[in-house]
């Protein structure tokens, strides 16, 4: 199927902010001819928005909800644009903006959803507004198996696709030069500083490591509101390394940097707050790591349990340190899960193949 004459992202998650999701937006925008984004203003965003090959309308502030001024600035720019396609970066809530987006002109609304939707489908309140945003879509995308079946109660099955992010094989790849000078074994975690992705975890565990694995380095890539917290439990371990936020472009040398990544998320919340997928193991995959992941949500879809890594329970920092310490002693095995990684990102989680799904469900 051709893709459509002219689309309109309407999202909520996009650069410069930071994130899994934003990435993924963003990639899809890239490969999709006569697309426009309207997205919330964020720091630097006039300076990114300079460089795209495509239209960005920032709305005046970090959040759009959906209220009746975002939806006349999102049916303004569908008129200006001619859309026959509109796009929602994540179903919930903006996809509640559909049939004024409709009127505007969209003849198709896909919406791509992602953890947090897969939350709101098993939650009393939130449940019945998300069957209600996918009543206005005729595509509605899933990351994978878990999101999936969360889903399904609440989206007719006529409408689900899957559409999982893509990644980068030549910017993430093993040969990139290290922005992190190392000397030593080092873990590395890339993600948010909030508690669901289990830094404060790899904290705990980090006593066992080093005991024995002398010399290891812990190295936390990432800002968030849990930063304090995390600098306190780490009680100015020299071991334990903070870089802070870092420009999206400098990622893959982070990732080079260490020789085991880990991520031991978990879910909280009685499964209100939980990972989807997690794109920083294929990303950690595609740079040649070998991946601890956290059994959360649909966090084991992204790794290869025992092939490109291992999964653990989150929750038991024992389990965690056991996991680091297994690949740090054996840097061989290390290196053959990083590599069996590597060509499973290649072969399956290529950007040709998401662009081509995605052009397709278009």
């Amino acid at each position: 199927m051709s893709a459509p004459r002219r689309v309109v992202v309407v999202t909520n998650d996009f650069p410069p902010r930071p994130g899994g999701i934003q990435s993924f937006v963003h990639g899809l925008a890239l490969r999709t001819p006569g697309v426009a984004v309207y997205a919330p203003a964020w720091p630097g965003c006039a300076e990114f928005d300079r460089r795209q090959p495509y239209r960005v309308v920032r709305h005046p502030g970090r959040l759009m909800l959906p209220t009746p001024a975002v939806a006349r600035r999102a049916a303004r720019l569908v008129a200006e644009h001619g859309a026959d396609t509109v796009v929602f970066g994540a179903a919930a809530p903006l996809g509640l903006l559909a049939p004024r987006l409709r009127a505007a002109g969209a003849r198709r609304i896909v919406m791509l959803t992602h953890g947090h939707e897969a939350s709101w489908a098993g939650a009393p309140g939130f449940r019945s507004v998300l069957r209600r945003i996918a009543g206005h879509a005729d595509v509605v995308t899933y990351l994978g198996p878990y999101t999936r079946a969360r889903l399904a109660p609440v989206v007719p099955e006529d409408k689900l696709v899957r559409l999982a992010p893509g990644v980068d094989v030549t910017q993430f790849r093993p040969d990139v030069e290290p922005r992190w000078p190392g000397g030593g074994p080092v873990v590395v975690c890339v993600s948010r500083l909030v508690p669901r992705k289990g830094q404060d975890q790899l904290i705990r565990a980090w006593p066992t490591v080093l005991r024995e694995v002398p010399g290891a380095v812990l190295l936390l890539v990432g800002g968030g509101p849990h930063r304090r917290r995390l600098e306190r439990l780490a009680a100015g371990s020299p071991s334990i390394v903070f870089t802070g936020s870092v420009p999206a472009a400098d990622l893959p040398g982070y990732y080079a940097a260490g020789d085991v990544f880990a991520m031991p998320c978990r879910t909280r919340w009685g499964g209100v707050d939980v990972e989807g997928l997690g794109i920083v193991f294929l990303e950690a995959s595609a740079t040649g790591l070998p991946v601890v992941a956290g059994a959360s949500g649909g966090a084991p879809e992204a790794v290869r349990h025992g092939e490109t890594g291992l999964v653990v329970d989150g929750r038991d920092t024992g389990e965690v340190a056991a996991a680091l310490i297994e690949l740090l002693s054996a840097p061989e095995r290390a290196r053959k899960l990083g590599e069996a990684g590597r060509d499973w990102i290649a072969a399956e989680w290529s950007w040709d193949r998401v662009a081509d799904r995605f052009r397709a469900l278009l």
